[in-house]
């Protein structure tokens, strides 16, 4: 299944949640890890200028300094990797385009990253709460690779992938994403969760017959759009209202005790690029479990099958809010 991971950290002396999941979920599917530090620099003109990693001073980053600095990580993982398991390599620059220029000379198929940067304060850097940082957003917005989001390091009973919440919202890229999914619940035996939340407008009153009625159609188009994908896998279908998709995502997972959010980017494509969205920001920054974001039908080149030829090239992809006029989530849907 994954046969190359790629895990990226700008910590040197402290393990931090990316990569020992990395580690953990290569060591599960006997994939090869490669473990990735980019030195950042505040130099426009010579990005080698950087702080040393223990004592904070400028210099410039040499062969040595990179020799050192790998042999560092190794001391730091040595929990988590060892021996010939894992690659490591250290460089200078941006991390995204370190990130990516390595994904695509491995050719990776799973890249695994934190929301945000671990040293935000050592930097200089706020974190906005919801944003999953520029790093992440960087490398979805340029790689067709997986990307995986990890908040707190996953165990190995997480990693089984036994339940897999996949919010959808009829977009391709959520097509993509149950694609994906059922791609990985043929090898882990895991049960999809496919959810999709009525939008809901917030004015006073959302009746419990109009909920009714917009949960029987929103089944209807999740088993007729998704209906290639899962058959033959353990399945599910949740339907609620709500007006904050990322709330009601994280209360499914809770709710579903899922071990896996897989979303698409985006529901929309934009001069080629794929956005990560503010659902997947949002989810990513907060979600206990880890998130893997997939950006368009290019994620799927490393496995199996494809978007199945028997959708409807016109179907219908539109996000259709609450029938009725005055509408509020009911408290128990």
């Amino acid at each position: 299944m994954f046969n190359r991971i790629l895990a990226a950290t700008d910590s040197v002396t402290t393990p931090d949640a990316p990569v020992v999941t990395a580690a953990r979920l290569a060591r599960q599917h006997h994939a090869r890890l490669y473990l990735l530090h980019v030195m950042e620099s505040a130099s426009t003109e010579n990005r080698r200028w950087i702080r040393h990693y223990e004592t904070g001073m400028e210099m410039i980053a040499g062969t040595e300094y990179e020799q050192t600095v790998g042999r560092v990580l190794r001391r730091t993982y040595r929990d988590s990797i060892s021996g010939e398991e894992a690659a490591v390599r250290v460089t200078a620059g941006f991390p995204w385009e370190g990130i990516l220029h390595w994904a695509r000379e491995i050719d990776a198929d799973l890249i695994v990253l934190g929301p945000h940067s671990t040293r935000a304060m050592e930097k200089g850097v706020v974190r906005i709460a919801g944003l999953v940082g520029s790093t992440v957003e960087n490398v979805v917005i340029r790689e067709t690779c997986p990307v995986m989001v990890v908040n707190h390091p996953a165990n190995t009973q997480q990693l089984r992938f036994e339940r897999v919440l996949i919010p959808v919202d009829f977009s391709r890229s959520c097509e993509c994403a149950v694609c994906f999914a059922a791609r990985l619940a043929a090898n882990c035996h895991s049960q999809l969760q496919v959810f999709h939340m009525i939008p809901v407008l917030p004015v006073p009153k959302y009746s419990r017959s109009a909920y009714t009625r917009d949960k029987a159609g929103a089944l209807k188009r999740l088993e007729s759009l998704y209906r290639p994908y899962l058959d033959g896998l353990d399945h599910r279908y949740i339907v609620r209202a709500g007006s904050l998709p990322h709330l009601e995502i994280l209360n499914a997972v809770r709710d579903q005790n899922s071990d896996l959010i897989v979303m698409g980017s985006h529901t929309k494509e934009t001069g080629g690029k794929w956005y990560p969205g503010s659902a997947v920001e949002r989810v990513g920054f907060r979600a206990a479990c880890p998130l893997v974001a997939i950006t368009d039908p290019q994620v799927l080149i490393h496995w199996k099958g494809r978007l199945a030829d028997t959708v409807q090239k016109e179907a219908d992809r539109k996000i259709h809010v609450s029938t009725d006029a005055d509408a509020l989530p009911p408290s128990t849907p």
